[in-house]
């Protein structure tokens, strides 16, 4: 295994947070230098990232018409339900293709909205 392979394996992958940062800036970058090869060069320094990297997030930043907010990162919730509705929540998350996490966030959400009008 060489020096790159163990290096590579240990590093993490980026928050959304970090991913709407880094597009960002390379949104800012896209309108204040000349070549694509400076940006590149620049976000990989600013960012700490390979330049290969940071082609990735020029390349999407080309396509954003605003600036991206960054998103709240999120952390686990434990929580003890039924297995059936467990399992009722797993197969709804399959038929329409979403992680578990996705439809326990817009269900409470829903519910939480409802709730809001009643004090």
């Amino acid at each position: 295994m060489s020096q790159r392979d163990v290096f590579l394996r240990h590093m993490p992958r980026a928050s959304n947070t970090q991913k709407a940062e880094r597009l960002n800036r390379a949104r800012v970058l896209l309108q204040h230098v000349d070549q694509l090869s400076d940006a590149v060069e620049q976000l990989a320094q600013d960012c700490s990232i390979s330049p290969r990297q940071a082609y990735r997030y020029l390349e999407r930043a080309q396509q954003l018409k605003g600036p991206i907010p960054p998103s709240e990162n999120k952390l686990a919730f434990t929580v003890k339900l039924p297995q059936s509705l467990i399992q009722r929540v797993r197969a709804y998350a399959v038929t329409k293709r979403l992680s578990i996490s996705e439809v326990v966030s817009r269900a409470l959400l829903a519910l939480l909205r409802r709730g809001r009008g009643r004090g």
